[in-house]
């Protein structure tokens, strides 16, 4: 079973994607904020993380530049999913390291479909 956790601060989107991975036969970890997901990132080593950008604490680039640092993650793929949409945004993620970067509001069929894509 393929292990993914989800990084963000809106409970509607943590619960309706914890749902849908679930369903999906993910295991899935959840975190409300960049220092929640870093302290999960300790005794979890997830295939993949769903990482919003703004969040209260630490931010989605912060977080991201952290998880890039641990030799154990190197193999963990990384989805951008935000509202901040300006192209600026976007190449900034991706030069972070990420996989990909989708803009909310999106499609759940739709990013389903991308996780599984990176993870096979």
């Amino acid at each position: 079973m393929k292990k993914i956790l989800i990084v963000d601060d809106e409970p509607n989107i943590v619960m309706s994607l914890e749902y849908t991975f679930k369903k999906n036969n993910f295991e899935v970890f959840i975190a409300r904020d960049g220092q929640e997901a870093l302290d999960t990132l300790e005794h979890q080593h997830p295939d993949l993380i769903i990482l919003d950008v703004m969040m209260p604490m630490v931010d989605g680039y912060s977080t991201l530049e952290q998880i890039k640092q641990n030799p154990e993650l190197e193999n963990c793929k990384v989805i951008f999913l935000s509202a901040k949409n300006k192209e600026q945004d976007i190449e900034k993620g991706l030069s972070l390291g990420a996989n990909l970067y989708i803009t909310k509001p999106f499609s759940i069929k739709k990013l389903v479909e991308q996780v599984q894509n990176l993870l096979n």
